[in-house]
């Protein structure tokens, strides 16, 4: 036993006041849990003088007994109040920092989604680059041989009155926000190769009623096919395609004959929509034809050679439709929980 420290008072004190400081310096639960280990555990500096006890004499083994019980006694009840201590302060510690102020406003950032417009428009988009076609751009502001005399439109065309169209001041320099995206197409056959294969969407003006069913902003879907031997049959084809993928594979199109000024022979263009919530139905959906041959020679394409066809649809009629909306002006107004119906996309 001569690796044992021997025991007398000054031993058993200074081993005591060793663990008292140790236990007054711990500031957290693992400096704690360490002491509670090195002075209180068989090989702490008082566990090995109470293995001394089995050599004292037997007419001191009460005094050095008691003597190093004592000691044990004060490090054990130091060593709780020190953890009761510490426990506290952490506890306070950690509620201050998961502290909610319930009268304070959220700090989170609000999750988005984008329009179901832009969303739509990606989608009617990447139907057609499918197929092979280019996506086409032009300009909102537009000159009014783009937007009405390329398109075969005569000069007392209703559509060509202030009351219907938006002319921009000075009205001499015959500048319209467009009414169509056609313009777009005009631009295309005068800057592209033949054959031409694309799809006009963007933004449109009118002077309508802001209303459920008509904004004064919306935005169109246009396609143009110029190439050789092109036909009705084409069209329909293109436009049942195109109705399967955005409404489901029982939906398909039929032809009403009709009159526009870009088009000869003209038709509307009505969708059979087989989830419509009340129903499987017919319901109007834009307008198509084959290009009219004046408007193939205002761009200098020769008609005796080319034929072609154009459509145009209402993407916000579009969705009303797809989506079940009831009121156009939600498209418009900006409500975010108008936008979140329909999900977060990226």
């Amino acid at each position: 036993m001569s690796d044992l420290p021997e025991i007398t008072p000054e031993a058993v004190d200074a081993a005591a006041q060793a663990a008292l400081d140790a236990i007054a310096e711990a500031s957290d639960s693992a400096a704690i849990k360490a002491v509670r280990a090195a002075h209180t555990a068989e090989a702490s500096p008082l566990a090995k003088l109470n293995s001394r006890m089995r050599e004292v004499a037997p007419e001191h083994k009460a005094e050095f007994g008691k003597l190093i019980g004592q000691a044990r006694g004060r490090v054990t009840q130091a060593l709780a109040a020190r953890e009761g201590v510490i426990a506290e302060a952490e506890t306070a510690a950690r509620l201050e920092a998961e502290r909610v102020d319930v009268t304070a406003l959220p700090s989170r950032a609000r999750v988005g989604a984008r329009h179901p417009i832009s969303l739509l428009q990606e989608q009617i988009a990447d139907i057609f680059v499918g197929m092979g076609w280019e996506i086409a751009e032009g300009p909102e502001l537009e000159h009014e041989w783009y937007n009405f005399d390329a398109l075969n439109f005569d000069a007392d065309h209703p559509a060509r009155q202030m009351q219907d169209t938006f002319f921009v001041d000075p009205v001499e320099r015959h500048l319209v926000m467009r009414t169509h995206t056609s313009p777009v197409q005009v631009r295309s056959m005068l800057e592209r190769e033949i054959p031409i294969y694309v799809l006009c969407p963007g933004r449109v003006y009118r002077t309508d009623e802001f209303d459920a069913t008509h904004l004064p902003v919306f935005t169109q879907f246009e396609g143009l096919v110029i190439d050789k031997n092109i036909t009705m049959a084409h069209l329909k084809g293109t436009l049942d395609h195109a109705a399967r993928v955005l409404f489901g594979p029982e939906a398909k199109t039929r032809f009403r004959a009709n009159f526009f000024p870009f088009t000869e022979p003209s038709a509307e263009l009505d969708l059979w929509h087989p989830t419509f919530k009340g129903g499987a139905r017919w319901i109007e959906w834009g307008g198509c034809g084959m290009i009219n041959p004046n408007v193939l020679r205002a761009a200098g394409i020769d008609p005796e050679q080319y034929s072609g066809f154009a459509f145009g649809m209402g993407i916000e009629r579009t969705l009303m439709f797809r989506s079940d909306v009831q009121d156009m002006r939600d498209m418009a107004e900006g409500d975010i929980r108008f936008s979140e119906q329909f999900g977060m996309v990226v």
